[in-house]
């Protein structure tokens, strides 16, 4: 979780919750252990405030996991990257032409 907060400037862990006695977990975690592993198949999309946000993320991100689209301009975005963090987490950083419809988030500093 330290590694996901770090990357947003306003994120914070608020509570932690952890199984009890009664499970469906051992006593003390918190996730119960599964056999399935995430997938592309669903990314987390990310508008970037500026440039140095997206460049910034997109090498935190990419360190350890793998890219499938570089950090580049498309016809669809000034700039925009996709890859999986260093868990296997699929990201969509993109830094809009324009307005996107949604307001952006305060850069970090």
């Amino acid at each position: 979780m330290n590694f996901y907060v770090s990357l947003f400037a306003d994120a914070a862990v608020t509570s932690i919750r952890r199984y009890g006695p009664e499970g469906p977990g051992k006593e003390g975690d918190s996730a119960a252990k599964h056999d399935s592993s995430f997938t592309p198949s669903m990314s987390l999309f990310v508008d970037c405030a500026d440039e140095a946000e997206i460049d910034d993320m997109f090498a935190k991100l990419s360190d350890g996991g793998q890219v499938f689209m570089p950090l580049n301009s498309y016809p669809f975005s000034r700039k925009f990257g996709c890859q999986s963090d260093k868990y296997g987490v699929s990201w969509q950083l993109n830094l809009p032409n324009g307005w996107s419809g949604r307001p952006l988030r305060k850069r970090p500093g």
